[in-house]
């Protein structure tokens, strides 16, 4: 019998193109004994073919995307350049040339995944992402696959290492922000510029994804409201372990009667919270279905391993469908039409640190305001004064957030305000 071979290229061969060659090379018998066929890189897309690139052969890099795209050997596209252009024109061709794409590119997905979804589908073929949502996780087939036998109502995570990373030594060893950031980026957490990161881009790109597999309706990163970690305090994370909380930047899709909640913020969670114990760089992904209830998934959300890991499973998927002559049978999972809700229409609770003059009636006053708006205090407390400043500490009751925010408004108004020092949402 001959002896089988899939031939693929790669497109970029950066940190995460790397490990997948790497990766590729390490697992070939591996491959062959799951598969049935031999793996073999035919070329990879650079932009400098004369850089020097140690451990991968010279002749297999290329300068010339037409050298891949009209190669009738080359049976899987796999884009681990990133960006979206010319990545997205590269996948869009790859797939109208009878290839197999698999990709890491969350920021393209986040964007134009029904594009590529639907070119998929006109040229009955496969888009693999499991390295686009939370590295080496394996989410995106829980989401399309495995879990659905049944409704999901909520999908939930901490799903970038590095701002969890920073909130990790912030509340373990007391640190402010700016000190650790700085460990971060020191530790190669954090890039030269964290501002994805810190600002909850990355986290949005990935909900976007995400809440399109879990709800079955199509979720683009501009309908994501995020909100970073840049305004979170030690004293915030200090005032919240003393209410039993864990601050963590979550990512959270909820399914309503009325449309589909997606938001990226800082939240107080319960410590008794599954996700609450993940620290560090890891990644989690919370999800609750009518059917399967509770399940959570955690491990490694990024790096070169852990991401090119879950690029040579797709590729080892993709391997199996030519082989058995069944590609696009997943396609693409998003068959409703479910209106996204503004962030003033969904509802949370509150947590507020507020500094006030130290007078008989202020936090009356405070009160007041919030109760005409519908916000309702479920804890409250008041610290020490200094200076003819006392410091109040409020935990809310659910209520609309264009109601909260009306309140804020009035409040920052009031003549008893000094300064308004946090406010985080609370689960």
């Amino acid at each position: 019998m001959d002896k089988k071979v899939i031939k693929a290229a790669l497109l970029g061969v950066g940190t995460v193109g790397g490990g997948v060659y790497k990766l590729a090379e390490q697992l070939k018998d591996e491959i062959l004994s799951q598969t049935g066929a031999s793996l073999e890189i035919k070329k990879i897309l650079v932009r400098n073919k004369s850089k020097k690139r140690p451990g991968i052969p010279e002749d297999i890099l290329t300068d010339n995307w037409e050298e891949i795209v009209k190669d009738p050997e080359i049976q899987i596209v796999v884009e681990v350049m990133g960006g979206i252009e010319p990545a997205l024109t590269y996948m869009m061709e790859a797939l109208a040339a009878g290839k197999q794409v698999v990709t890491a590119n969350k920021d393209l997905l986040a964007e134009h995944g029904k594009q590529v979804m639907d070119q998929a589908g006109r040229f009955k073929g496969d888009i693999q992402y499991e390295a686009a949502v939370a590295g080496a996780i394996p989410i995106v087939r829980a989401l399309k696959q495995s879990l659905g036998a049944g409704r999901l109502t909520e999908v939930m995570g901490i799903v970038n290492g590095t701002t969890n990373y920073i909130l990790t030594r912030m509340s373990d060893e007391g640190m402010d922000y700016g000190q650790a950031l700085k460990l971060a980026t020191d530790l190669g957490y954090a890039e030269a510029d964290p501002t994805s990161d810190v600002e909850g881009y990355d986290a949005g790109r990935k909900l976007a994804i995400m809440a399109s597999m879990a709800f079955h309706s199509r979720v683009t990163f501009s309908q994501v409201h995020t909100e970073g970690i840049t305004k979170i305090t030690a004293e915030d994370i200090r005032y919240a372990k003393e209410f039993g909380y864990v601050v963590k930047l979550i990512a959270m899709g909820r399914e309503a009667e009325d449309g589909i909640e997606v938001k990226v913020h800082p939240v107080l969670l319960p410590d008794s919270h599954p996700l609450a114990s993940v620290k560090d760089s890891f990644n989690a992904v919370f999800v609750h279905g009518e059917a399967c209830g509770d399940a959570m998934f955690m491990g490694r959300g990024a790096g070169e391993m852990p991401t090119a890991s879950a690029v040579v499973g797709d590729i080892i998927d993709t391997m199996g469908n030519i082989l058995h002559d069944c590609c696009g049978r997943t396609g693409c999972s998003c068959y409703r039409q479910v209106p996204v809700k503004e962030i003033g229409s969904t509802e949370s609770r509150y947590f507020m640190r507020i500094q006030v003059l130290d007078k008989a009636g202020a936090l009356a006053n405070i009160a007041g305001v919030l109760g005409n708006n519908d916000v309702s205090i479920a804890q409250v407390v008041q610290k020490k004064s200094r200076d003819g400043i006392a410091e109040l500490v409020i935990i809310t009751d659910k209520v609309l957030e264009s109601h909260f925010n009306d309140a804020i408004a009035i409040v920052k108004g009031m003549s008893v305000l000094k300064e308004i020092s946090g406010i985080i949402r609370v689960y």
